[in-house]
């Protein structure tokens, strides 16, 4: 039942691609607070592949590997004692809305840099979720002030559904670049197109340029 469900939701948003779905055809600066084609919502709704794996906090492992110097796995007690911050930040959704003002905890993308020690000749970022769904970066989006692997969301832990224990989160671009249930950070030379990104989804997803798909 959960795969046929899974499939065809795949097939949904797949369909959407090729539609063009809720493409404006509008751009507008970064500066602009809600991008095209978007709509500002209260809440933060739920969206998934009708599957939540749940982790506990006592299994969790955070795997931070590939073109580093430094390969690491991180309990949560390693993590958490990592330097920690936090940041406000809004968020879009490809499926067409924006929540402004979400209040996020968690270790930034700086401290990872500084801990894994990136090599020379790396210049992406793959988030690995533990339901083996990822999503890419390059290291120059990963490398911004406000990236970070959150935690806790408006001063609360992120709830399984929302994908926690840990999530990224890239608030510049579409949601779906902000893995869920993160497991593993993969620094590598090359790019490797994710889940949405090979599924007709835009390799770049900046929500100003209305980067929804490919």
């Amino acid at each position: 039942m959960a795969d046929g469900l899974r499939d065809k939701l795949i097939a949904a948003k797949q369909a959407w691609a090729r539609a063009g779905r809720l493409l404006t055809g509008e751009t507008a600066p970064p500066g602009t607070r809600l991008p095209p084609g978007q709509k500002l919502v209260q809440d933060w709704p739920i969206l998934d592949l009708g599957i939540q794996p749940e982790i506990t906090l006592d299994k969790f492992r955070l795997v931070i590997d590939g073109a580093v110097d430094n390969p690491v796995t991180l309990d949560w007690s390693e993590l958490m004692a990592l330097p920690q911050s936090e940041m406000t930040a809004d968020m879009h959704c490809v499926t067409q809305w924006s929540n402004y003002d979400n209040r996020w905890r968690g270790v930034s993308a700086a401290t990872i840099l500084a801990l894994a020690s990136p090599k020379a000749a790396c210049r992406h970022v793959i988030f690995h979720s533990f339901d083996e769904y990822t999503t890419n970066l390059s290291l120059a989006q990963f490398h911004q002030a406000d990236v970070m692997l959150v935690h806790h969301w408006n001063d609360a832990p992120i709830t399984r559904a929302h994908g926690g224990p840990l999530r990224g989160m890239v608030p510049r671009y579409y949601l779906w670049k902000s893995a869920k249930w993160l497991v593993r950070i993969e620094f590598s030379d090359s790019d490797q197109p994710g889940f949405w990104e090979t599924r007709g989804y835009h390799n770049n997803a900046d929500p100003w340029l209305e980067e929804r798909y490919s």
